[in-house]
């Protein structure tokens, strides 16, 4: 089966996301234009059609890629070389990718998906099926708890996504303008509202130093932290090795770190990180996704997996997909994408959702592709820009 045209949507959100963390804010409205907003891709290949779906969430955070830089490689140079290739080619697809135009992850893995979607839904299976099969048929969710300066906001948000939701993992963002004392004082607030029958992790998205991660978990360690994600900086491997050894059993989680294969090799090499989180956006999808897994496994570095997926089904099932391919015992935590699935509003261009949160997990589609079925007339009305690729 070979690959006819690509569609590419940018699609508005009907809901208002806005979110703190060290580095700085998002807010989903706060532009009027394509800003901020998702791309859809419709993959067309002999009657049957892939679809991937990416948020980019620059500018404001560390990924470089934005709409704009999605749809311009995608249109320019992506799409046109899938042209003549097979459904199933994801290296090659890859390989190509690599030959015209580096990096831009999230261009790619909205491409990867849809192409993972199609083939599975040509052959009949679920992703999970391309990827080494289904060990994990159910997923625990994790929150992740926007950073305020007025931690009741903060106990607010985590006491609705326990008793809403029946989460059982939340990561409070940190390394706001007040320093690690005041970070000190939300989480001690957190855990006292909620008690410790919840894990509780803290993710300051670089904002820290190593000393201030040290007297940060030197402060909480009677309330029970559950990890750190990436405290310092992303190409400061050297610092979050110094942080691993003084952890003293807390596992250090590397997100802004890893972004490549290669970056998950360095990370394993020094053994920096008890754990690697791999969101598709970043990491290039499903393709690099089996192949930091594959690094990690070696290494005997855990994984985790999300991503904000903000309303977006086709998102989470991708990250679902994988994570139920990799056994329990190599996963680390709760997935990341609750924002998809309730906690930020419904799916608009879903009419049954695929994924829903109940209780804390999540189900694994096992309907052909990614199986999330989209209404093609919700996608009509919620599309403020549209791109047609003919091969």
């Amino acid at each position: 089966m070979v690959i006819e045209r690509i569609e590419i949507f940018i699609t508005e959100l009907p809901t208002r996301i806005q979110r703190t963390f060290s580095s700085g804010s998002y807010d989903t409205g706060a532009s009027k234009d394509a800003l901020g907003k998702p791309v859809l891709v419709k993959l067309h290949a002999d009657g049957v059609t892939g679809y991937g779906q990416i948020r980019a969430i620059s500018p404001g955070h560390f990924v470089a890629d934005t709409v704009h830089s999605m749809v311009a490689a995608i249109r320019d140079i992506y799409g046109p070389l899938l042209k003549n290739r097979k459904l199933g080619d994801f290296e090659g697809a890859h390989q190509a990718f690599d030959s015209r135009l580096a990096g831009n992850p999230a261009a790619r893995a909205v491409l990867d998906i849809a192409l993972h979607d199609a083939w599975g839904k040509a052959l009949g299976v679920p992703v999970h099926q391309l990827l080494g099969g289904c060990c994990q048929p159910q997923l625990p969710i994790e929150w992740s708890v926007s950073f305020s300066d007025d931690v009741s906001v903060m106990i607010e948000e985590a006491r609705r996504a326990v008793e809403e939701y029946g989460i059982k993992v939340l990561c409070l963002k940190a390394a706001g303008p007040q320093g690690w004392r005041r970070d000190v004082r939300n989480f001690e607030a957190v855990r006292n509202a909620l008690g410790f029958d919840v894990v509780i992790g803290v993710d300051p998205n670089t904002g820290w130093s190593y000393s201030d991660t040290i007297a940060f978990m030197e402060a909480v360690r009677p309330l029970d932290l559950g990890y750190i994600e990436q405290p310092t900086g992303r190409r400061d491997i050297a610092t979050l090795a110094a942080i691993r050894d003084k952890a003293a059993g807390v596992p250090v989680m590397a997100d802004e770190s890893l972004f490549t294969i290669e970056d998950a090799f360095q990370l394993a090499q020094c053994r920096a990180v008890d754990v690697f989180c791999i969101k598709l956006y970043k990491v290039g999808g499903l393709t690099p996704a089996r192949k930091i897994s594959a690094i990690a496994e070696a290494a005997g570095v855990k994984l985790n997996s999300g991503g904000l997926a903000v309303q977006s089904q086709l998102e989470a099932a991708a990250s679902a997909h994988f994570c139920a391919s990799i056994p329990a015992t190599r996963m680390f935590g709760a997935a990341e994408f609750a924002f998809a699935l309730g906690g930020a509003g419904r799916d608009p261009l879903v009419g049954e959702p695929a994924i829903e949160l109940v209780d804390g997990m999540v189900t694994v589609p096992t309907g052909p592709g990614l199986g999330v079925i989209i209404d093609e007339d919700a996608l009509e009305r919620h599309t403020i820009h549209r791109t047609e690729i003919r091969l």
